[in-house]
């Protein structure tokens, strides 16, 4: 009997046990097709991407593992031909971050500040992902997916996906929508979208609020990620986490400490720093033990040190989180998906 597949060769964190069966979809017929069999069976199901964003257990995921593996980048115009804008249809497996890649030598507009994200196209809807003052809502036209309640596929328009800060309307009900493929409307042109977040702003040396070529500005965003130890790489242990482990949080403005960052909202609540408000509750970089710690660069990122379990991992998010609640009233609310285990 084969070995079973251990999730933690499939996570960016290199933690979780085994899957009870595991089966990787390489065409969009084939994903629904082992969705809906599982489904049919009365089979828990999960859907993996990337695994950048997953928590899984030390005892692992009992029911079907579906990986998702298509691929296809789908401009409606040849590159350079349009001087407007170009949609282009991403299938859900696509790497994110070759996807920017593409979209930088393309002249496609609107998600080079993403760059080095890790993880697959697919899940990007789901988490509304962001970071440097962009976020894929900004320039996602839909969203194809299997409707494992209605057991059909559908198409979301952008305003009918619900999005927030690291939200939408997939992850607000989990499991029900299989992402198949995404569609992006892009601007054409060779300069970025302006550059609103101060720290990507002093390194283009531009104003806040100006633009700097797309390449530049790729450039720029994988130097400050990688200085924040948040671009894969085998052999940094900084590296192995989910990425941020928690999202910024939003509250009422009197609840912001003094000297935190502080991001006013339309609804008049602020958003303010997840980073601040750990290393304020006495949090350092590097702050952990053999096994599992924060980073060495980011104080946001839990990463494995190399021996570390999913306990291990969950043991100091708890103690950074009750830390924090205790230290400010603030609770910090986990990025990750959790997969058979909680905070």
């Amino acid at each position: 009997m084969p070995e079973p597949t251990l999730l933690a060769d499939h996570t960016t964190l290199h933690l979780g046990g085994p899957a009870g069966r595991f089966v990787t979809a390489t065409t969009e017929d084939a994903l629904v097709d082992a969705v809906r069999r599982a489904d049919e069976a009365g089979e828990s199901v999960l859907v993996l991407g990337g695994g950048s964003n997953l928590v899984v257990a030390d005892a692992g995921f009992g029911g079907t593992v579906v990986r998702v593996a298509t691929r296809g980048i789908s401009p409606d115009v040849e590159d350079g031909t349009s001087c407007g804008g170009v949609l282009v249809t991403v299938a859900a497996g696509e790497s994110w971050d070759d996807l920017v890649a593409r979209a930088v030598a393309s002249g496609w507009v609107g998600v080079e500040a993403l760059s080095g994200i890790p993880g697959s196209v697919g899940a990007t809807p789901i988490q509304n992902v962001g970071a440097y003052g962009q976020e894929v809502a900004q320039t996602i036209a839909s969203v194809r997916v299997w409707d494992r309640t209605l057991k059909g596929v559908r198409t979301f328009a952008n305003a009918d996906c619900g999005f927030g800060y690291r939200h939408s309307r997939f992850k607000a009900d989990p499991g029900r929508h299989v992402v198949l493929s995404v569609t992006f409307q892009f601007r054409q042109g060779d300069l970025g979208t302006p550059a609103t977040y101060a720290e990507l702003a002093r390194t283009l040396g531009v104003e806040p609020g100006g633009r700097a070529p797309l390449a530049d500005v790729r450039a720029a965003v994988l130097g400050l990620r990688a200085g924040k130890g948040m671009v894969l790489d085998e052999a940094d242990h900084d590296t192995w986490s989910a990425g941020s482990f928690f999202t910024n949080p939003v509250v009422p403005a009197a609840a912001v400490p003094d000297g935190a960052p502080a991001w006013p909202q339309e609804d008049g609540t602020v958003k303010t720093s997840a980073a601040w408000l750990i290393e304020h509750a006495g949090f350092t970089k590097g702050h952990g033990n053999d096994r599992v710690g924060l980073s060495t660069k980011h104080t946001l990122a839990l990463t494995n040190r190399g021996g570390a379990t999913t306990s291990d991992l969950l043991a100091l998010a708890l103690e950074v989180r009750d830390g924090v609640e205790m230290q400010f009233g603030i609770r910090l609310v986990n990025e990750p998906v959790l997969v058979g285990c909680s905070l």
